[in-house]
């Protein structure tokens, strides 16, 4: 057994697409809010509990905005009843239920947005509700028949089960709730709006007072989460996949600009909420190429990292050989900034393995991985674990609180392990990076930039974007924009470039999910054309992909491996 110390950098990426219809303000999707009182506050929470537990935290730019919006939305209503405008949160406030049954119907289907083993058998209450839902999905023309009490249950235990592990231990009001478990009343519907109103407006300011004391380090994406070397060069997608079939536009139009707009717009989204620079950048979806490390080296980050696929493919193409060891950071010619690589296996264990062990016996196996990368590198390894801050933790039991808890614990307290920052060890008396003659472009999930490119599905919204960027660019050349109006479009067009859309266009995804995203995407595009002056061109009116598969974790996560 070796003396050296590990060095651990535990990176929780927290992101969220935008969820709004920028026209309007409504949420068309809930996400945001659901994953901060259930997600965002639990990851808090645990580091504030291990004052020795030390990660790095990134947050999307537009995932902050949202936050901020939902917690002044609340307010409003509390205390001057101003209307939320998320139809499901805003439901919990309805005086009285909509005799629309196809109000009914939607409310039912948005209340059966949960897992099933974690979230709803948990609690035989809401079990039943959601039976009777299901019921009532097959039965539609009975929806009519519902009373009021079961749609305010159903709401109520919806959000509850949606409460993050560390509020339902914590917050008397929920365990009340909780122990309640049936006939809720207005006045409980309205204290439950009111509990999501205090973890909104509270957890940004949570992580910044880590942040100031030196525990996390917060780094940021670019704004909008646009996938950069796509942006920057379609063609790099070739790099990894030489056979790959790619959409009809040639190039992005004005891609570097765009690019530097969304790093521009995401620094100072980042400095409005947090107060100072961040010096690390996690490109969205670990997206890299050598052209973006570049462009992120002008705008002085010290860091980036991006999945270990992509280093495994770079160290083949460079014909440098497979014993370099990937626990370290790399650089890229003479750009200063240094990349990490994630550690695909041992975060791929906690996002899709670990959620069916004992807790204890996961960290434990977690370890002792840890343990024998130590013994086996001839220098002190860094090794990088990088995953969703969010998307995880509903497949464990209660929502991951025994493995997060035993997680932070077990590491701080090991003798061999040293849990740090990526900025930090860039500051200390550690080993000199790796230099890379040559960097394939990809991204964290195999390597590769085949889930947001290649496909037909794909493809197509690839194309629709190109055909809203000519438009968009006709009419700033023309003069067509005030200075005003040219600042709204180009917030929106940002929104259009944001990746989530691409991750779900596809038959092997769940047939909602691709529903959902798609509309919105759609939807985006249309109010970007009438921010212009233009009519939507017809082919927006049509669905254009639809989803059908079961991919892993409903397909919200991707393996850094593929199968």
């Amino acid at each position: 057994m070796s003396d050296k110390k590990l060095k651990l950098v535990l990176c929780w990426h927290m992101h969220q697409p935008e969820y709004r219809d920028m026209q309007s303000g409504e949420f068309k999707l809930p996400w945001t809010y659901l994953h901060v009182i259930k997600d965002y506050v639990d990851m808090v929470a645990h580091l504030e509990a291990t004052p020795a537990a030390k990660a790095v935290v990134n947050f999307a730019p537009i995932l902050l905005e949202q936050i901020e919006d939902y917690s002044n939305q609340v307010s409003g209503y509390l205390h001057d009843r101003i209307a939320i405008k998320d139809p499901l949160l805003a439901a919990l406030v309805e005086p009285s239920v909509s005799a629309d049954p196809e109000k009914r119907l939607k409310l039912l289907r948005d209340c059966r947005k949960a897992n099933r083993e974690r979230q709803i058998e948990r609690y035989p209450a809401f079990r039943k509700l959601i039976d009777m839902a299901d019921w009532i999905e097959a039965h539609q023309d009975s929806v009519n028949y519902l009373n009021a009490q079961f749609i305010s249950d159903i709401l109520v235990w919806y959000h509850l089960v949606w409460m993050g592990e560390t509020v339902k231990l914590n917050d008397n009001r929920v365990k009340r709730l909780i122990e309640k478990g049936s006939g809720f009343s207005l006045h409980d519907r309205i204290e439950i709006v009111e509990i999501i109103g205090d973890l909104l407006s509270k957890v940004i300011y949570r992580y910044k007072a880590l942040a100031r004391k030196g525990r996390i380090e917060l780094s940021v994406t670019p704004y909008a989460h646009p996938i950069m070397p796509l942006m920057l060069e379609i063609d790099s997608a070739r790099e990894a996949m030489p056979g790959v079939i790619l959409p009809a536009i040639s190039h992005y139009p004005g891609g570097e600009e765009r690019v530097r707009w969304h790093l521009q717009k995401g620094l100072a989204t980042f400095r409005h909420f947090f107060g100072f620079e961040p010096q690390g950048c996690w490109p969205s979806e670990g997206s890299v190429s050598q052209r973006t490390l570049q462009v992120l080296a002008d705008f002085g980050f010290k860091w980036a990292a991006s999945g270990g696929n992509v280093l495994h493919n770079s160290i083949r193409a460079c014909g440098i050989g497979e014993a370099v060891s990937v626990h370290r950071p790399f650089k890229l010619g003479s750009a200063e900034i240094a990349c990490f690589f994630r550690d695909d296996g041992l975060s791929d264990l906690i996002g899709f393995e670990y959620s069916k062990w004992h807790a204890d016996d996961a960290v434990a196996d977690l370890i002792q991985h840890l343990e024998n990368i130590a013994d086996y590198e001839k220098q002190s390894p860094l090794v990088s674990i990088i995953m969703d801050g969010e998307n995880a933790w509903e497949y464990f039991p209660d929502n991951g609180y025994h493995f997060l808890s035993a997680l932070y614990k077990r590491l701080s307290e090991h003798p061999r392990i040293e849990l740090t920052t990526f900025s930090e060890y860039l500051d200390s008396a550690a080993p000199e990076a790796g230099f890379l003659p040559k960097l394939v472009a990809g991204s964290w999930v195999y390597g590769t930039f085949s889930t947001w490119i290649g496909d037909a599905d794909k493809n197509c919204g690839w194309d629709m974007l190109g055909d809203v960027k000519i438009a968009f660019d006709k009419a700033v050349a023309n003069g067509n924009l005030s200075e005003q109006q040219l600042a709204v479009a180009q917030v929106q067009l940002g929104v259009c470039e944001g990746s989530d859309w691409f991750w779900w266009f596809g038959d092997y995804n769940p047939g909602e999910a691709v529903s959902d995203f798609e509309k919105q995407y759609r939807l985006n595009l249309s109010n970007l054309y009438r921010l212009l002056g233009e009519e939507p061109p017809p082919y927006l009116a049509l669905s254009f992909t639809q989803g059908s598969g079961s991919p892993a974790m409903g397909g919200a996560m991707r393996r850094g491996n593929q199968l």
